[in-house]
């Protein structure tokens, strides 16, 4: 099941895409896992708390966020999201299972460089048994109005 301000944002860019479904999984390495999928082509998203509002950092999900980078990065003091702020944001989505896509939920976002240029790219698509595929020059393009940078770190 696709969320639905993420489906409408999706359409809107009239950006090709595919789902992928696969069985419930709690974590993004569990998710690519059991999906079949390159860790480092899955593109998770970690809610960042910042003093003018929340953020979305996108890294892949073999990767952990280098808060003290991503914190360099944008000049900026910040700490993960308390989760109640994580489903506010993310409304239409099951807890934990919060698409990469900012854009359509009016979130700034900032993407690891290492997610530009694959050639395929997966992400969660609101819950915990669906992914969106799409090839990587349409994410690269869904994810212009990111800000880019090297923020993330093995786990």
């Amino acid at each position: 099941m696709i969320a639905s301000r993420l489906k409408h944002h999706l359409e809107a860019q009239g950006l090709p895409f595919g789902t992928v479904r696969h069985p419930y999984t709690a974590t993004a390495s569990e998710c690519a896992e059991s999906a079949h999928v390159p860790g480092d082509h899955l593109a998770k998203s970690v809610l960042i708390h910042m003093e003018e509002g929340p953020v979305l950092a996108v890294v892949p999900s073999n990767q952990t966020v280098d808060l003290h980078a991503l914190q360099t990065m944008m000049d900026r003091r910040l700490g993960l999201a308390p989760e109640h702020e994580l489903n506010q944001v993310f409304d239409d989505c099951d807890p934990g299972a919060a698409p990469c896509v900012g854009a359509a939920y009016h979130v700034p976002t900032v993407i690891d460089d290492s997610l530009t240029g694959l050639d395929k790219v997966w992400f969660e698509a609101g819950d915990h048994k669906t992914l969106i595929e799409m090839k990587g020059d349409d994410f690269d393009t869904l994810m212009k109005d990111a800000k880019h940078g090297s923020f993330c770190t093995v786990h």
